[in-house]
């Protein structure tokens, strides 16, 4: 296999214009947002509202290179890109990765909060955030373990934009 083809299904709005200054996960961010579905996809959001929290799947459209180690946001070692969140766009394949708050779905606009995503960034898919499903009891936590309570004061630095 050598190529896979995605289409965008819809655009990401933001109030967070350039990467320097946004939220680096979703937990920390208090900012709202709206995810415009295309028309030819509003079908599919039929008994989403149903949920609390969905999942975006979209394409870090301002990535530049691809770096198989970088320097994570909360940490100031390289560590490999894959035992890095989703957050570091100079991935092998730029997609990233986001839980958010789903408050409303008004035809094909969902209104969401905590959002840690850049306006203008291509959607690839939506799904439902259940937690049964989605949550584990983790053991293990890496590099991130004694990083993790940064996590509220970090903010993008565009280290990844460079």
């Amino acid at each position: 296999m050598t190529e896979i083809i995605y289409k965008p299904i819809g655009i990401i709005h933001s109030p967070f214009k350039e990467q320097k200054g946004t939220p680096i996960q979703p937990t920390a961010s208090d900012g709202k947002g709206e995810v415009e579905v295309f028309p030819e996809f509003s079908e599919g959001l039929q008994d989403l509202e149903e949920f609390s929290h969905i999942i975006l799947i979209y394409h870090f459209h301002l990535s530049k290179k691809t770096s198989l180690k970088v320097k994570p946001f909360m940490d100031n070692r390289k560590h490999g890109i894959f035992s890095i969140r989703v957050r570091a766009p100079s991935r092998p394949n730029s997609i990233g990765m986001s839980i958010v708050r789903l408050n409303k779905i008004e035809k094909n606009i969902l209104y969401i909060e905590d959002i840690d995503i850049l306006e203008g960034t291509p959607l690839l898919d939506i799904k439902p955030f259940v937690p049964e499903f989605d949550n584990r009891n983790t053991t293990k936590t890496g590099w991130l373990n004694d990083n993790v309570y940064k996590l509220e004061k970090t903010k993008d630095d565009e280290r990844f934009a460079k």
